[in-house]
C-alpha cells in the first residue's frame, strides 16, 4: 500500500511524514516522530494511556487515524514543559505524588490540561468526572485529584486550602 506525505503540527512543531491510510496517531508520534511521552496501553481506547490534546480536546490516539489529525493543533506531554520549566500540572504530580509506575501519568496529564484549560476551579466530582476515562492500576486516584487541585490552585495563583478548590 503506497504511503502518504502529510504534515502534522505537533507542539507547535511541523512533522512532514509517510503514512498508511491506517496509521493511528499513537504510531505516529512515538515511531515516526520520536516522542515516546504518549503511552501504548490497551489499543482499544479503555485505558486513557495514549491521550493527546487535539485542538485543545483530548483524544485517545490510539484509536485516532493520524489522517484525522492532518492540519490539527497535536500536544502530547512533551509539550507541556515551558523550556526548562515544568508545566503546573507535571510540578503537582511530583509534588504530590500523583504517580506510582509513572506510566499512566502522560494521559493523566494531558487529559487534566483540557479540563483545566475548560474549567479553571473544578470541583472533585468534575475532576473525577473528566478522569473517568484514565486508568492508573498502582494508586487509589487520591494523590492524582489532590494533584489536578494543587495545579488549579497555583494557575489561579491561589494558595491551596483557600476559596473553593480546596
Amino acid at each position: 500500500m503506497e504511503k502518504k506525505l502529510i504534515t502534522l503540527e505537533i507542539n507547535g512543531a511541523r512533522h512532514q511524514v509517510a503514512i498508511r491510510p491506517y496509521d493511528v496517531l499513537l504510531d505516529v508520534i512515538r515511531e515516526t516522530v520520536g516522542l515516546t511521552g504518549t503511552k501504548r496501553g490497551c489499543d482499544m481506547g479503555t485505558c486513557g494511556c495514549c491521550t493527546v490534546l487535539i485542538d485543545g480536546q483530548p483524544r485517545l490516539s490510539c484509536l485516532t487515524l493520524a489522517l484525522d489529525a492532518e492540519g490539527r493543533k497535536i500536544s502530547t506531554v512533551e509539550g507541556l514543559r515551558s523550556g526548562e520549566s515544568l508545566h503546573p500540572l507535571q510540578r503537582a504530580w511530583a509534588t504530590c505524588g500523583g504517580s506510582q509506575c509513572g506510566f499512566c501519568t502522560p494521559g493523566f496529564l494531558m487529559t487534566s490540561k483540557a479540563l483545566l484549560d475548560a474549567n479553571p476551579r473544578p470541583t472533585d466530582p468534575e475532576i473525577r468526572e473528566a478522569l473517568s476515562g484514565n486508568i492508573c492500576r498502582c494508586t487509589g486516584y487520591v494523590k492524582i485529584i489532590e494533584a489536578v487541585k494543587k495545579a488549579a490552585a497555583d494557575l489561579a495563583g491561589v494558595p491551596v486550602g483557600e476559596g473553593s478548590l480546596q
